[in-house]
């Protein structure tokens, strides 16, 4: 018997604020560490969170002019990050070689609570339209290769797989796909 779907909650979209800082971090910090955590070393864990989840690394990426960062948040509590994506300008990677006008979808997460009510689907939506405004024409990420629940909702997206890198978080090496979706 199919799994009933959730319903779809009433959310908004939004470019991020500074004031969202400590809550994208927050956020983040945590779906990183519940979908990743176990696969590496705990100090190599705390390490990368430090670097790339504190409210000072966010703080920064909101302030720079190379990344987009839009938010999610229910329509009857405006102020609560829910979920976050962020579009990054002027990185590559050498299978995206030949790839036009290329745009990377750095980040993508969603609070537990809300996923399959099409959140992240909303979230990808708006940043294509963002890249597409701003004239760029493929869109690329980096997925873990064993982040199947991933790669599924990637692939539904149009995204598909044209290469790979290691992504180094300390002493722990992990292989990301490289995905593509023209836009």
């Amino acid at each position: 018997m199919a799994q009933p779907t959730k319903p779809k909650p009433q959310v908004t979209l939004r470019p991020a604020l500074a004031k969202d800082a400590p809550q994208i971090a927050a956020l983040g910090s945590s779906v990183f560490s519940t979908s990743f955590g176990y696969s590496m070393p705990a100090a190599d864990l705390q390490a990368y969170l430090e670097s790339a989840y504190s409210t000072s690394s966010l703080s920064r990426d909101l302030s720079n002019p190379s990344v987009t960062t839009i938010v999610a948040c229910p329509t009857y509590t405006p102020e609560t990050v829910i979920g976050f994506a962020q579009l990054t300008r002027g990185t590559s990677e050498p299978c995206l070689e030949g790839c036009e006008q290329p745009v990377e979808l750095q980040r993508l997460y969603v609070s537990p609570d809300f996923h399959g009510g099409g959140v992240g689907r909303m979230l990808v939506e708006e940043i294509e339209k963002v890249a597409r405004e701003e004239g760029f024409v493929t869109m690329w990420l980096g997925v873990w290769e064993e982040n199947f629940r991933a790669q599924r909702v990637y692939e539904r997206m149009g995204f598909t797989k044209v290469g790979s890198h290691d992504f180094v978080m300390g002493s722990c090496v992990q292989t990301d796909w490289i995905l593509t979706k023209r836009l």
